[in-house]
């Protein structure tokens, strides 16, 4: 999987799993592995060794990724989630839209 329908920075929401119904902003994106971390999801506890002397070790808590296809965009227009459709605008520039039959918001 190289395209994902989400990017950086985009407000998406998770539609299936343990964390169903969270919302958060996504960190991180690898496009490569189809996986995405998203702010306040997906919290694991990592045991961590402390590297320099007087640095302390321990159990840290810390996002873990989640596949692409388990968050769904949320439109920045109408406020909910939504599949996404692509266009050119009359800048000459693709954009994403929203596919709401109400809404038919364009986002970069």
């Amino acid at each position: 999987m190289s395209k994902m329908h989400v990017k950086k920075g985009d407000e998406v929401v998770v539609i299936n799993g343990k964390y169903r119904g969270k919302r958060g902003k996504i960190v991180e994106a690898s496009p490569s592995e189809g996986k995405v971390i998203v702010e306040g999801v997906n919290i694991v506890t990592k045991h961590v060794k402390p590297r320099k002397m007087g640095e302390p070790g321990g159990l840290i808590k810390a996002e873990s990724a989640l596949y692409a296809d388990k968050v769904q965009l949320i439109c920045p227009k109408c406020g909910r989630p939504t599949r996404t459709g692509h266009k050119i605008n009359s800048k000459g520039k693709k954009v994403r839209t929203c596919k709401k039959s109400d809404c038919l918001a364009e986002f970069e």
